[in-house]
């Protein structure tokens, strides 16, 4: 099989995972349609079903569990009432386990309002007797035609004692049952006596191609889900009509053209979660257009396929191994599509990207590619080449991976999943839940979180209020105080435009975006500003940070400031003017810079607009090392403790830079401490979504990629081990030693309601993470977060606020 993975590898995962997939809301029913006991009969009321491996080869089971509202099961275990009448089919009360058998006649029905059920016979009922899940309204038809194709593929298993990747088409199709009438009505309005009228069946719904054959295909078109003939015949599930091309943009006329290969042309398809054949021959061109803007053109002979100006939102990734170049493209309306060019040689490919990135850079940078040193060169056009497509998984890698998640189940031990619920904003047990409020009356959103190094809290800005939250030994959140108001000495009431915490987590330095040439000093014992620090009349701070990693677990009292063009030391302690002269390093011309991040030993990355990245041992001198850019602004930036590590976040991707010297005169030493050789370059590795994950989001959410400053989990005996961002409602999480090691799967996600806004670890390690969503503050385990699927990406979160189910961990809302 080629590179990517089909459907029902995305769901079926790793082979020791027990849950395949699952639909975490609904009611099970048990319905008898033929029966004097009554026609209809609640068994829970709320419930998740899913499907399981079993410890048996070839074997799974269908199972169905009881949701508990909060503190329901401490009264059902009181009261001993739950109904245990179904012999040989429950387990226990709390959960019912079908062996996922041809027998049980399974299928999955799309009623006319919408609404998800499966339904299954009851093997030790009368007959006509059947189990109904009937889903939440909030289950997406795609997921039920994912449920219907994993179950079809556990039956198939089952009866041949075949793995699934050998099944056909039709083969699946036995396990269809779309030959049987529509699944009744759990509840009618007026229960029959005998025969239950069947309303009519719905519209013919299909499912996609189930599986993909590859006898007689090519290596080239083996990615591509053709639907057969088999296919086509109706199934009980529903189809979504498979992604279509937007109409191309018409090129504008070329100056010169940079790159010119033929090439097979695949679009990422939604329902399928697969690349699919577009066109066996289309004309890719790059050229330029004039004002340092350039143009991707793809045609055929019958047909312009696609047209877009050459942009960092291309998000473009070359593989190399399997000579295709993938990339993404927003259309007018602003829907994302995820496009896959496939090459005839290697030498095509390398002059495709080498016409491509030459457009970026250039586009970037307006500057002429050919002014770039060729050391520049090779590491602009290596940092795209990271990506690893997915193929079957070998040996070496299921053993990988099973590694991995042994090595999770001891890091976490028994700690409890996470879930997501929420706590009225009085943070008071005794209130009532009428009392929830959820958005302030002046309409401010949570926007900075700052998590503190000496003593267990967070802190997260609002507006011009702060709200203080306690960590406790259990890994939740807990609210500690309000600070009501943020104002300077002379009573002016702002909004915090940056924080950071200083001398043992008991000052709050804050900037008002209205005076950038000063700094405000909370005292958080008090919780008001006791101090403004005029920084200099001439020199603004655009940011600050700490002097060493670890310094706020200190009572040091100087940091380091920066504006567009200088570097600077802060001394509060100074009279006057707080910056320090004899430690400002200060550029002619204005290099824009954005962030700054040091070491344990107080070494220091600075990095700017530009892109570039300058790496000093100390303050007041030039660079040790100079890190070409990219072409994208550096919005973000973090340092390992060691310095080994450099950590660059832009809008659309992040830059993981290896600054230990492993060659030359100077192998071993840090860029910090000695300049790479002019032969030798820092190692890059861009870690960035894959293009199809990144059109996923945007089909699913409709919010452009824009990752928050990424963070590695930090503390003074923690190694660095994971590193943190988001985008939109999603957190993402980086395993180093997955993208060290160049593996297929290095980041999970977890999706909420609303946007992140900010996020950090729980300092000291990388099990607990603080998430400021807009109107509520989450302690989230990460090992909640999951393997980004289609399923994952599509997932709706439970909503939170009366009524909803919460988990054992505790949740906090934050509005003040």
């Amino acid at each position: 099989m080629f590179a990517l993975r089909s459907l029902s590898k995305y769901l079926f995962g790793n082979a020791n995972k027990e849950s395949i997939i699952e639909l975490p809301q609904g009611q099970l029913y048990l319905v008898r349609p033929r029966s004097l006991k009554g026609y209809s009969e609640l068994i829970f009321k709320d419930a998740a079903a899913s499907i399981r491996r079993t410890g048996q080869e070839y074997q799974y089971q269908l199972v169905v569990q009881r949701v508990y509202e909060e503190g329901e099961a401490e009264l059902v275990g009181e009261d001993g009432s739950q109904d245990d009448r179904l012999d040989g089919v429950l387990s226990d009360k709390d959960e019912k386990t079908f062996l996922l058998d041809e027998d049980l006649h399974f299928r999955v029905d799309i009623r006319d309002n919408g609404e998800v059920v499966l339904g299954w016979l009851d093997l030790s009922g009368d007959d006509g007797d059947l189990f109904e899940f009937v889903c939440d309204s909030s289950a997406s038809p795609e997921t039920a035609s994912s449920f219907a194709l994993v179950a079809a593929q556990c039956q198939y298993e089952r009866k041949y004692r075949k793995p699934r990747d050998l099944a056909t088409d039709e083969e699946l199709r036995e396990f269809s049952f779309d030959h049987e009438e529509p699944i009744p009505q759990a509840s009618p309005i007026q229960s029959p006596s005998r025969s239950p009228t069947i309303s009519p069946p719905p519209p013919s719904l299909r499912m996609p191609s189930l599986n993909q054959s590859n006898s007689g295909v090519k290596r080239g078109q083996a990615m591509t889900r053709t639907p057969t003939k088999a296919a086509k015949a109706p199934l009980r599930a529903y189809e979504e009509a498979p992604t279509v091309a937007p109409s191309a943009s018409k090129a504008p006329e070329a100056l010169e053209t940079l790159a010119d290969q033929d090439v097979e042309l695949h679009l990422f398809d939604f329902q399928s979660g697969t690349f699919v054949l577009q066109d066996e021959s289309v004309n890719a061109t790059v050229t330029e257009i004039g004002n340092w803007k350039y143009w991707l053109q793809l045609n055929s002979n019958d047909r312009d396929w696609l047209g877009q100006e050459v942009v960092p939102e291309l998000n473009p990734v070359f593989n190399f191994e399997y000579l295709s170049f993938i990339f993404n493209h927003y259309s007018e309306d602003g829907n994302a599509y995820s496009w896959l060019l496939r090459f005839k040689n290697r030498d095509s490919l390398e002059g495709f990207q080498q016409g491509l990135m030459q457009a970026l850079w250039e586009h970037s940078n307006q500057t002429k590619w050919l002014k770039a040193k060729d050391t520049e060169r090779d590491y602009v056009l290596d940092a795209f080449n990271d990506l690893v497509l997915e193929d079957k998984e070998d040996e070496r890698e299921a053993a990988a991976r099973e590694e991995d998640e042994q090595e999770e189940e001891e890091y976490y031990d028994q700690e409890e999943e996470d879930d997501v619920g929420q706590r009225s904003e009085h943070y008071d047990s005794d209130e009532s839940e009428d009392d929830v409020i959820t958005r302030d009356e002046d309409g401010n959103v949570n926007s900075q979180l700052a998590v503190g190094y000496k003593h267990d809290r967070s802190f997260v800005v609002r507006g011009s209020k702060i709200g203080v939250f306690k960590h406790t030994p259990d890994n939740h959140l807990e609210f500690s105080t309000n600070i009501s108001k943020v104002e300077t000495p002379g009573g002016k009431v702002f909004n915090p435009k940056k924080i950071m915490l200083h001398a043992e987590d008991r000052n709050l330095i804050m900037q008002d975006g209205d005076n950038p040439n000063s700094l405000f000093r909370m005292d958080l014992e008090y919780g008001k500003i006791v101090d403004e620090w005029k920084v200099h009349d001439d020199i603004p701070v655009n940011t600050f940070a700490p002097e060493k990693k670890f310094s706020q677990m200190t009572g040091e009292q100087t940091f380091l400031g920066l504006s567009n063009n200088a570097l600077y030391r802060i001394d509060p302690r100074l009279q006057g003017d707080k910056l320090v002269d004899s430690e400002l390093k200060q550029y002619a011309t204005k290099n824009g810079f954005t962030a700054a991040a040091t070491t344990d030993k107080g070494y220091i990355a600075v990095a700017s607009s530009k892109g570039d990245i300058r790496m000093f041992d100390r303050l007041g001198i030039n660079a040790k090392t100079h890190i070409p850019a990219l072409g994208d602004p550096i919005i973000g930036l973090d340092v390992s403790a060691n310095g080994r590590w450099v950590l660059a976040t832009t809008r659309t991707y992040l830059l993981l830079i290896d600054a230990l010297q492993s060659d030359g005169k100077n192998e071993g030493k840090l860029g910090f401490e000695k300049a790479f050789a002019k032969d030798s370059k820092p190692q890059p590795r861009r870690l960035g979504l894959t293009p199809s994950h990144v059109a996923q989001f945007q089909h699913e959410t409709k919010v452009a990629l824009s990752f928050t400053p990424a963070k590695f989990n930090t503390g003074p005996d923690a190694d660095e081990t994971t590193i943190i961002t988001a985008t939109g409602p999603f957190i993402i999480t980086w395993s180093m030693k997955k993208v060290l090691a160049g593996r297929k799967d290095p980041y999970s996600i977890k999706r909420y309601a609303e946007d992140v806004k900010a996020d950090n670890f729980r300092f000291g390690s990388d099990k607990n993470i603080v998430v400021a969503l807009p109107n509520e503050v989450n302690m989230v385990a990460r090992r909640a977060l999951q393997r980004p699927t289609r399923e994952s990406i599509m997932a709706t979160p439970r909503k939170t606020g009366r009524g909803s189910y919460l988990s054992r961990n505790d949740i906090v809302n934050s509005p003040y």
